[in-house]
């Protein structure tokens, strides 16, 4: 059998995702391609692509009741939110923050390649996170995600 190469491991060892608790996540599209927004006059002008995926992030708390969102914004490449779960409330299942993004990006780019037959949209594999563990990490991350738009030309996702 062939060796696979080692894939970095993107979530933190041992560490239960499904545990109550804030969530910073980034999704990237792939090949970082340009199509969910643009930045104009250092704020954020969604593209139809864009309204569709914001649709299906805000969707998460309709279909998910164990699921809170918080700030979020569709960069032109990626996208930043905070995502609080509360599996104290009575739910059919616990949900992980891997579950929520799986069904975030299947079915934004499900509706999206519906929608928009002559181009094909996929999110890049996987997400990266961080695990908020107090009110000064929320403050900052909040903070990062206003000003991210009016910071885009120095973000490392800009080309």
């Amino acid at each position: 059998m062939k060796d696979l190469p080692n894939r970095k491991l993107n979530r933190l060892q041992g560490f239960d995702y499904s545990q109550n608790g804030g969530y910073f996540v980034t999704i990237c599209t792939a090949k970082c391609e340009f199509s969910l927004s643009e930045i104009v006059n250092n704020g954020v002008a969604l593209s139809p692509i864009g309204e569709i995926v914001k649709k299906h992030w805000l969707n998460l708390e309709i279909f998910f009741n164990n699921c809170h969102l918080d700030l979020f914004v569709i960069m032109p490449n990626h996208f930043h939110g905070i995502i609080f779960i509360d599996n104290n409330l009575k739910s059919d299942k616990q949900n992980s923050l891997s579950n929520f993004i799986r069904n975030f990006k299947s079915f934004s780019s499900n509706e999206i390649n519906k929608t928009f037959q002559n181009q094909y949209f996929k999110w890049q594999k996987s997400f990266y996170d961080i695990i908020i563990r107090d009110e000064q990490s929320l403050e900052n991350i909040r903070t990062y995600i206003i000003n991210n738009p009016i910071n885009w030309s120095n973000d490392k996702y800009f080309k």
